[in-house]
């Protein structure tokens, strides 16, 4: 006699916005409200938490805050280590199906919003990492600067090239290592069908700034939070350590990537208008990304946010308790 069919529905609530829109600070709350019916574990979706030494710079939650909540993927990898969304993605299918397991309600919370889109949507079969190829890339660029290879990257994938600054080395390299392994522009390989994912059911609450004026005010003060709470000294440390250098993801993270140059540059001055400028054109992107997603909006600088945000957390737990 067969028993009934196993559920292997994946549920967890998602909740996204851009950097210092206040994600943190909600999950937690939701997580409070929630500890009494159906207890929380957070799975951060974000590409710097996963760096062990880098706690300054990412605005790590603190240890009362990862004492309070079960959190998952911080503080996995060494920064000489890369993270990728197809890792994400096999980690995150895991660590739902066991938090569920244990009764807990998944609750992904951060703002690499790729790695959301991947394990909502799938990921395209796109070619492996090919480390010859990478540092091919990384010696014309170090000899003719990354604009040039933006240039070059117009010539064979003009879409990607128009979504990616000049400066964008970590993207323009993995799309012209694309081209070279492929022969076919890294826009054309997203064009192509997704890989089939496991049944899933991931809401999406995305806290967005009406005012972009509100936002650029949190970066800024958060900014100086970082660099007051010694992110220099941070990142003098990472690069006493004599293993990393700043062409590695790790150390291409925004804020990360400025501390590197202004220590080079024996010149910190520059360091906190550059940090802040970054960090408002990261925020630009994840906004750019939310708008292709579908999700419940918050507005994050509202009056009411905290209890609207908590609203529609409620809500989407609430509806996945009844798939």
């Amino acid at each position: 006699m067969m028993g009934a069919p196993v559920d292997t529905t994946m549920r967890a609530v998602c909740l996204a916005g851009p950097t210092a829109s206040g994600k943190t600070a909600m999950a937690l709350a939701f997580a409070r409200e929630m500890a009494a019916t159906q207890p929380v574990e957070i799975v951060s979706v974000d590409s710097a938490l996963v760096y062990r030494g880098m706690d300054v710079g990412t605005a790590k939650p603190t240890a009362e805050e990862l004492a309070e909540v079960p959190h998952h993927l911080i503080d996995i990898l060494e920064p000489t280590e890369s993270y990728s969304a197809a890792r994400f993605v096999a980690d995150a299918h895991r660590l739902i199906a066991e938090i569920q397991a244990r009764g807990r309600l998944p609750l992904l919370v951060g703002g690499t919003l790729l790695y959301f889109k991947a394990l909502r949507e799938g990921l395209d079969a796109l070619p492996a990492a090919d480390v010859q190829v990478r540092a091919g890339i990384d010696a014309r660029a170090a000899t003719l600067g990354w604009p040039a290879l933006h240039a070059e990257l117009a010539a064979v994938d003009p879409v990607t090239a128009a979504r990616l600054a000049p400066a964008d080395a970590q993207r323009i390299q993995r799309a012209l290592e694309v081209w070279q392994l492929s022969g076919r522009p890294l826009s054309d390989w997203h064009q192509g069908p997704a890989r089939a994912l496991p049944a899933q059911v991931l809401p999406l609450v995305a806290l967005e700034p009406d005012s972009r004026a509100w936002l650029h005010a949190r970066i800024a003060r958060r900014f100086d939070a970082m660099l007051a709470a010694g992110l220099l000294d941070e990142v003098r440390g990472l690069r006493a350590r004599g293993d990393l250098h700043d062409g590695l993801p790790s150390m291409r993270c925004v804020g990360y990537r400025q501390a590197w140059a202004a220590l080079d540059a024996a010149d910190a001055a520059p360091l906190r208008e550059a940090g802040i400028a970054a960090t408002r054109q990261l925020a630009k992107r994840q906004l750019t990304w939310l708008r292709g997603m579908q999700r419940t909006v918050v507005p994050c600088d509202a009056p009411d946010a905290l209890p609207r945000a908590l609203a529609a957390m409620h809500h989407a737990a609430k509806a996945l308790a009844r798939c």
